[in-house]
């Protein structure tokens, strides 16, 4: 794995890379509060199969892609970031996957881009029209959904999370990821601005648009202890999409599933990209 900076007319992106330059092209986004560093091991697994694999920091987390606005994070633009990564990478076509927030932009990227994305592999994030449709009807995934409210309204967040050693943000890892990933994204999340950053995705607002049913053939992967998304989101999902689906269902494993199950996650991810299109 190596470092490669991406330059975009929304600024320049840190990203890993590795694999053959040659190989078929994956594209990895993660979530809050991660980083590109989130899918080491998928990209250990994906690069020694032949993948040419890139996770890039994305904007608000890449120091020279950081606007000041909530209004900077919307949707949209987080979108047409993956389009100008990819565009100034030369892919025309790439398979995409997501954690998090970054399952998020993958769903909308694949609505908006069935022609680009080859197939989406979406981890915990149920399908935005299925999480929308639960936060109406199920008290359970309204709960679960509060924090947003709190990190949107409440100014103090930042320094609240990262008071006494950024006690409440490494909290947030349960000890479920390696200390040294923690280590790291703490490190980073308290470089000046990248929290208020981090958190602009939250605070930007609706989305500027509506998303309806995915196309493309979708892996997601969803698990038992994510204190995120309930069981009435991650079933729902399946409405959502048209194209071939799979849903698979980790039990016993919390949010963090890049890292605390990366074995399983690689091997159906690998068998994902298996099962749709050879390169």
């Amino acid at each position: 794995m190596t470092q490669l900076s991406v330059s975009t007319g929304a600024g320049v992106f840190d990203a890993i890379v590795a694999g053959p330059p040659g190989g078929r092209p994956v594209l990895l986004l993660h979530g809050f509060p991660q980083t590109g560093l989130v899918w080491r091991r998928q990209i250990e697994a994906l690069a020694a199969h032949g993948h040419r694999v890139v996770a890039p920091d994305q904007r608000g987390y890449s120091p020279d892609a950081r606007p000041q606005r909530p209004g900077d994070y919307r949707i949209s633009l987080l979108v047409d970031d993956v389009v100008a990564i990819s565009e100034e990478l030369g892919w025309t076509a790439f398979d995409l996957v997501g954690h998090d927030w970054g399952g998020a932009v993958a769903w909308w990227t694949a609505h908006a881009h069935p022609g680009r994305v080859r197939t989406v592999t979406v981890v915990s994030t149920p399908h935005p029209g299925a999480l929308a449709t639960t936060l109406r009807t199920d008290q359970d995934q309204r709960k679960r959904s509060h924090y947003m409210i709190d990190w949107r309204e409440t100014p103090a967040t930042e320094e609240r999370m990262l008071a006494h050693d950024a006690q409440e943000l490494r909290g947030f890892y349960a000890g479920k990821i390696p200390q040294d990933s923690a280590d790291a994204y703490v490190r980073h999340l308290s470089q000046p601005g990248a929290l208020t950053a981090a958190l602009n995705w939250y605070r930007a607002g609706r989305p500027d648009g509506a998303i309806d049913v995915v196309d493309v053939p979708t892996l997601y992967v969803w698990s038992t202890e994510d204190s995120a998304f309930g069981p009435a989101a991650a079933q729902e999902t399946g409405q959502w999409v048209n194209g071939p689906y799979r849903f698979e269902t980790l039990q016993g494993v919390s949010h963090w599933i890049p890292e605390e199950a990366p074995e399983t996650l690689s091997r159906l991810l690998l068998e994902h990209l298996r099962a749709h299109g050879e390169y």
